[in-house]
């Protein structure tokens, strides 16, 4: 039996979160184009009858903008110095610069080994890619490269194979049945904040925030769920409602439906939107928004 912990690293939206939904075969993370979809560290869980894989989901990297940024990337960086192998998620996509170089460098010069996972080789040209891997090597980056596609499902099974054999040998460290560490409310109000990005694109920055007010689970075995949609300016407010409420009511439908199917039952669903200015700078609505 081999098991261990992942910690899976990289820029934002390298694709990180969608490699780990589709290792582990189960939604354990929201997705979506913006910057800033993972704000915590999540756990998803991959077991088979002779091996466990930990995957723990990091913030992207950013450079510090406020104090919400500053605790993810502490996450981040508690993450890389507490797991047994580090994947290092690439866009491959986007090239290799010379900060990407350094970056890859940082996290390879630890204690930790660590390969990278080289990703959405189905949207870019394939000589791109001996290129890029070439360009590593040329910089002092001497360790596996995965060339991968999540979308596609290209070389996952090889990739998943390589991380199993980098596993020490032990029993366990999660109980099988468990494929996240993250609870029902915390994944309801991160489905949220998914359509919300999903839905209005640009039209919103990322500084958007869901308040759990109530989770509540009644006899029948339907759910209450009550929560805040936070934004940080009137306009942004005026855009999430939409004319005549439409826009909120067509994503808390478009959220409801999500919740539903990863809760297994019926789901009343209560939204509200409110202007809080500069919240990612307030540590009070900051722990409010850092759900367990």
């Amino acid at each position: 039996m081999r098991s261990g912990f992942i910690g899976v690293i990289g820029r934002a939206n390298a694709g990180k979160s969608t490699l780990i939904n589709v290792i582990v075969g189960e939604k354990v993370a929201i997705v979506s184009p913006k910057p800033q979809t993972t704000r915590h560290s999540i756990m998803g869980v991959l077991t088979r009858e002779d091996y466990q894989l930990v995957f723990v989901d990091t913030p992207g990297i950013y450079k510090s903008a406020n104090r919400l940024t500053d605790m993810m990337m502490k996450a981040t960086e508690d993450t890389a110095k507490d797991v047994d192998f580090i994947l290092y998620v690439h866009d491959g996509h986007a090239g290799v610069s010379d900060n990407d170089i350094q970056l890859i460098k940082k996290y390879q010069s630890g204690k930790i080994p660590m390969a990278i996972a080289y990703t959405k080789i189905d949207i870019m040209p394939k000589e791109n890619i001996a290129e890029d891997v070439k360009k590593f090597y040329e910089n002092g980056i001497d360790c596996d490269v995965f060339p991968v596609s999540a979308r596609k499902f290209r070389n996952i099974r090889k990739l998943e194979k390589f991380l199993v054999e980098q596993m020490p040998s032990g029993e366990k460290v999660i109980a099988e049945d468990i494929v996240s560490d993250k609870s029902e409310k915390f994944m309801v109000a991160e489905i949220m904040r998914e359509k919300i990005l999903l839905k209005f694109d640009e039209e919103i920055p990322h500084g958007i925030a869901i308040v759990i007010n109530e989770f509540k689970r009644k006899d029948n075995g339907t759910y209450e769920i009550n929560l805040d949609i936070v934004c940080e300016k009137a306009n942004h407010k005026a855009i999430l409602i939409g004319k005549q409420g439409k826009a909120i009511k067509e994503v808390s439908s478009f959220a409801r439906e999500g919740m539903e199917k990863f809760l297994g039952a019926k789901v009343f669903l209560t939204t509200y939107v409110r202007v809080e200015e500069d919240w990612r700078n307030r540590p009070g609505l900051i722990k409010d928004v850092f759900i367990e």
